[in-house]
């Protein structure tokens, strides 16, 4: 063989080994791809499961109980003031504070509805 056989024949095979490297890297770029996303929708799921969920779960809640405010039900607000409402206009509640007994003491606080924290004592009809 001369020279030129020799390098022809050596740059086909390499053509060759060349073409069937792309062929499996197009198949082995998916296969990457995939394992290289799963930790992130493992992680999108995980944050799903341990912080969107169970928030949304006590929103629901706190919407329910802000609903369900009745004139008479003793509160706690954000602020830590508790009383007990008195009245209820659409976003407002007005909360009686101070001692029970003493009328001297007592003092009614307009609020808004949202800064309700918690009811202490439920009024039952």
């Amino acid at each position: 063989m001369n020279l030129f056989g020799i390098i022809a024949h050596a740059s086909e095979g390499a053509a060759n080994t060349a073409q069937q490297a792309a062929n499996g890297a197009e198949g082995a770029t998916l296969g990457a791809m995939l394992t290289s996303f799963l930790p992130l929708i493992i992680i999108v799921v995980i944050f799903y499961f341990l912080l969107i969920r169970p928030q949304r779960k006590r929103d629901k809640e706190t919407k329910a109980m802000l609903e369900s405010l009745k004139v008479g039900d003793k509160i706690v607000t954000i602020g830590g003031i508790c009383g007990k409402i008195v009245k209820i206009k659409d976003t407002f509640v007005f909360v009686e504070t101070g001692n029970i007994g003493t009328e001297a003491e007592k003092c009614v606080i307009k609020m808004e509805r949202d800064s309700v924290k918690s009811v202490e004592k439920k009024v039952t009809n």
